[in-house]
């Protein structure tokens, strides 16, 4: 367990990252890969069906619901192939976010991942990008607990992993189900709308899903931070 970051002039002692869409540039990727995947097993969806879908939703959580839409079991190996098929897309495309190094760098609170994605998955995502020596070993999967993003399963043991209270945590997302998660598990958040994925008003519902505020690009996040930080001193 993590020491306490104290300091009672910050309203915020951890920010907890989502890794796809927000860290990595990964979403239009893992969506493809999906997509694909779920295609040669006679479900046809499109890439963007996908991410409409199932943005922020482990894979996990997203096959229990196609499943039950075709009323058959998808192979074994289901989410295996999707990794699969992830990881050598990743390869040639994968890019992190830009800025992301230098934002994640400038704040000066303890950090940590808390990712739908399998630990295989984020730690190559994570590395190919660029940042994985930045954040390792406070890395967190869903594999780690029982339920996924939208439950607050993931970010109650993040917090917990790190020695955090709830309410002193700061989440940064970009997905509605990590959002509610999130807000579930008493924590604040903020919305990220500058991955590849987002299109026109995504700001939008992020804000709408329950976002304290949102930012496009990630240069602006030591300052939101610092910002609320200087409220909490006011107060």
């Amino acid at each position: 367990m993590k020491k306490t970051h104290q300091n009672t002039h910050q309203r915020f002692e951890l920010v907890i990252f989502d890794c796809d869409g927000v860290l990595v540039d990964s979403e239009v990727i893992s969506c493809r890969a999906h997509a694909e995947t779920l295609a040669r097993h006679g479900y046809p969806i499109t890439a963007e069906q996908v991410l409409e879908r199932f943005l922020g939703v482990s894979d996990r959580e997203a096959r229990l619901i196609i499943e039950s839409e075709i009323s058959r079991k998808l192979p074994d190996d289901f989410e295996s192939q999707v990794k699969q098929a992830t990881l050598q897309l990743y390869a040639g495309d994968l890019q992190a976010i830009s800025h992301v190094g230098e934002a994640v760098a400038a704040i000066d609170l303890p950090k940590c991942v808390a990712s739908s994605g399998t630990p295989e998955k984020i730690h190559h995502g994570l590395t190919c990008a660029g940042l994985y020596d930045l954040l390792a070993p406070n890395i967190f999967s869903a594999t780690e607990v029982r339920n996924g993003k939208p439950a607050p399963d993931l970010f109650l043991f993040a917090a917990a992993q790190m020695g955090m209270s709830p309410e002193r945590c700061l989440v940064v997302e970009d997905s509605i189900p990590g959002i509610t998660g999130a807000l579930a598990a008493g924590m604040t958040v903020f919305g990220f709308c500058g991955g590849s994925h987002c299109r026109p008003g995504y700001d939008e519902r992020l804000r709408a899903a329950g976002a304290a505020t949102t930012f496009g690009d990630m240069r602006q996040l030591p300052g939101l931070i610092a910002q609320i930080d200087a409220s909490a001193i006011a107060s």
